[in-house]
């Protein structure tokens, strides 16, 4: 098992593949690019399931002052997201105050993004029945009964082994994993 895989480590769970035209090959090497340039990356996203503001930065704020890190774990997907290659030129923490985003930072199509670092391959799985959803008016729901349907993105923590449900469904896999660091999530324009 992943050393990711531990209850008090932050999960936050992402579908990812395609987006706004580039390859999810060409993001990795755009991104790894970012963070050894700037010391940390802007990985985009859209979608109101990760809210920066509701649902990322409390949860990572929460996992922050517990010492303990938070983990973007993601799930290749077959994706089509064909948007505009829009560069964004701002980020802001609470979408009132902004601030020019660092000129080594491509973020490009996206409504919101994630700061990571330490973006790296790494293969395992997740049984998303064996977690539940961290943050937010779901708070306590099953991982898989929320990403079910059109929900993508997570915040999500481990189920301790004897609350587990048994899975009905495989394992997912893990292909790519980032570490979040502060400002954790931001809004961009």
């Amino acid at each position: 098992m992943s050393e990711i895989l531990l209850p008090e480590n932050g999960i936050l769970f992402m579908k990812v593949g395609v987006h706004a035209n580039e390859s999810l090959e060409d993001i990795i090497a755009r991104k790894t690019k970012e963070i050894d340039d700037a010391g940390f990356a802007l990985w985009g996203y859209g979608g109101s399931t990760c809210h920066p503001s509701t649902m990322v930065q409390p949860f990572a704020k929460n996992r922050a002052d517990q010492g303990k890190p938070i983990f973007l774990c993601m799930h290749e997907m077959n994706s089509r997201h064909f948007a505009e290659q829009i560069r964004a030129q701002q980020m802001s923490i609470d979408g009132i105050h902004w601030e020019p985003i660092h000129d080594k930072i491509n973020v490009l199509g996206s409504r919101y993004a994630l700061a990571i670092k330490d973006l790296r391959r790494e293969e395992f799985s997740i049984t998303l029945e064996h977690t539940q959803i961290a943050v937010g008016p779901s708070k306590g729901k099953l991982g898989h009964r929320y990403l079910k349907g059109q929900s993508d993105k997570a915040c999500l923590e481990l189920i301790a082994v004897e609350d587990r449900v048994p899975a009905d469904a495989p394992p997912l896999s893990i292909e790519l994993v980032a570490e979040l660091c502060e400002p954790y999530a931001v809004f961009l324009k």
